[in-house]
């Protein structure tokens, strides 16, 4: 390990992501499990606790969805996958535990619905179009947006967003294991997919963010992760209130660290020795630098930004790869 790579006193080691970052190969998204919800009940059930309305979920479109507590705050950040009858949902590893209990208070009211844990079950994410091609052949080119979804003998092949830099991205969801083609020698990090999806403005929750925000401070919106003219949901009045009266103050920006460990989520972001927001998540680079998501305030987000405790750096403004309306980025979208 160089100098660079070094972790500080008192900071757990952490892994690196490449740099450059991948452009083409594949990464196994080992931080995911996936669920399958099944039983008569499932869209119901579903329909009750996220914020996605459930006919959007169809076989061949696979939308992003969030689950909420009644105060509207997010403890899940998820997609979902139509499979026949069934429904799949993909969950942090870490806070899966605790997912599937708050939801299984209101499973229990489904008789016959069942949310199982696939053990065999794996995400593989793609970076490029060639992994994939490899697996869609010419049915590739049906996947224009993110949330297209092809049913494949290896699983499900969804696109997901780009980076800011114009990657193409993928993920193959395989309820049960199954042969790939994809080699060893294309294989990068769980890290490099993370740095991915930093790069794709997409957020993930920790032990230290659950139940920390409402999932528009998250920018969930503006990846279909909310549906706004569905009915009722846990914690949908507070999050449609902040949508519709247009109180959204705070909201998920990138940046960059020039040379630094990377932050553990939860940790403060402040301007002049003031919080004025919070590190989502982190990753370290190869050369020492390190990218951060941070939900911030928007009346600070112009000034000078830095890490509470960090070393002495200024937070590099880097962009993501889609508007936010709600700071002045683009019209607003009709969802």
């Amino acid at each position: 390990m160089s100098d660079a790579e070094q972790p500080e006193p008192g900071l757990p080691a952490q892994a690196l992501a490449s740099l450059p970052r991948p452009a083409s190969g594949w990464s196994p998204v080992s931080n995911r499990i996936l669920v399958r919800i099944s039983g008569p009940g499932t869209d119901k059930f579903l329909q009750g606790q996220f914020s996605q309305h459930l006919d959007e979920v169809v076989p061949g479109f696979s939308p992003r969805a969030a689950a909420a507590t009644p105060k509207g705050r997010a403890y899940c950040l998820t997609r979902m996958v139509r499979a026949g009858d069934d429904v799949l949902i993909d969950l942090d590893a870490d806070l899966a535990e605790g997912i599937l209990g708050q939801l299984r208070k209101y499973l229990m009211l489904f008789r016959g619905t069942s949310a199982q844990v696939l053990e065999d079950g794996a995400v593989i994410g793609l970076y490029g179009s060639p992994g994939a091609e490899q697996l869609a052949g010419a049915a590739l080119a049906d996947l224009k947006a993110p949330g297209d979804t092809l049913e494949l003998p290896a699983g499900f092949l969804i696109r997901v967003e780009p980076t800011a830099d114009g990657v193409p991205r993928f993920e193959l969801w395989q309820p049960e294991a199954a042969a790939t083609g994809l080699t060893q020698a294309d294989e990068h990090t769980p890290a490099d997919w993370q740095a991915s999806n930093m790069a794709a403005g997409i957020a993930r929750l920790t032990t230290e963010t659950t139940e920390a925000f409402v999932p528009q401070m998250l920018n969930w919106q503006h990846l279909g992760g909310v549906h706004f003219k569905k009915g009722c949901y846990t914690g949908q009045e507070v999050i449609a209130r902040m949508h519709f009266l247009g109180q959204l103050k705070k909201s998920l920006y990138r940046f960059r660290l020039a040379q630094a460990p990377a932050p553990s989520p939860g940790v403060q972001v402040v301007a002049n020795d003031k919080s004025v927001g919070t590190v989502v998540d982190a990753v370290g680079f190869t050369d020492g630098s390190a990218e951060v998501l941070a939900v911030v305030r928007h009346d600070a987000a112009d000034g000078p930004l830095a890490i509470d405790g960090g070393p002495d750096q200024v937070l590099e403004p880097l962009p993501l790869p889609y508007p936010v309306p709600e700071r002045g980025e683009g019209a607003a979208p009709d969802t």
